[in-house]
């Protein structure tokens, strides 16, 4: 084993030193976030930071990297309160990894990598038609992370597109089956393999 502290890591060349430090939370759920700005030009980006904040309300989270690398996401958001998330499955993997590209605010990644726009009423921001399983939400709040110029986005659920066959009989999908995939580092995907699921942990009562 090798112990690295922090001021080694930050002697290192920066895509290596990302690609280290982004792999250490391991995996990571794969999604594009679809939405459009005030004018409907759509936009669709890769992330790898959707995290679920609650059911109760219904409340998912992601983080936005500084205005100056990543702003179209964002202000768009900003501008119409409405996005969606699509997760990523192995058929177009690698035109949703070229959404990671910086394309200009003119420009529809849908066209520019091959992906399709489905737009579902009432919702404004588009879907992916390729993805199985997704979801749109309503923006609650924007967080900024003053120590590195980041972004905490915090939406609500307001509309699910899932396959019925997936969903259990207590609630539970099978993102497994949905093909739904699964990123390290910056641009390595993985596919899920299901090896258990358990009950409800509860603690043994004390005699």
């Amino acid at each position: 084993m090798e112990h690295l502290s922090i001021d080694t890591i930050k002697t290192w060349e920066r895509f290596y030193r990302a690609n280290f430090i982004n792999c250490l939370s391991g995996f990571k759920s794969a999604n594009l976030i679809g939405t459009v700005n005030k004018e409907g030009q759509p936009n669709l980006a890769i992330f790898s930071s959707v995290v679920h904040l609650g059911a109760d309300p219904a409340l998912i989270g992601f983080i936005n990297r500084p205005l100056a690398a990543a702003p179209h996401t964002i202000n768009n958001i900003e501008a119409t309160g409405v996005y969606t998330i699509n997760h990523i499955n192995p058929s177009f993997v690698a035109k949703a990894h070229q959404t990671s590209a910086k394309y200009s605010v003119e420009i529809n990644e849908f066209e520019a990598v091959g992906l399709t726009e489905q737009f579902i009423h009432p919702i404004i921001a588009p879907f992916v038609a390729e993805s199985n399983l997704k979801f749109a939400l309503k923006l609650v709040e924007i967080v900024p992370i003053k120590h590195n110029n980041t972004f905490f986005v915090i939406g609500e659920i307001s509309d699910v597109i899932v396959p019925k066959e997936l969903v259990t009989a207590d609630g539970f999908i099978n993102i497994d089956e949905a093909e739904s995939m699964a990123c390290l580092g910056l641009d390595s995907y993985y596919t899920a393999t299901r090896m258990n699921r358990f009950g409800y942990a509860k603690a043994p009562k004390l005699i």
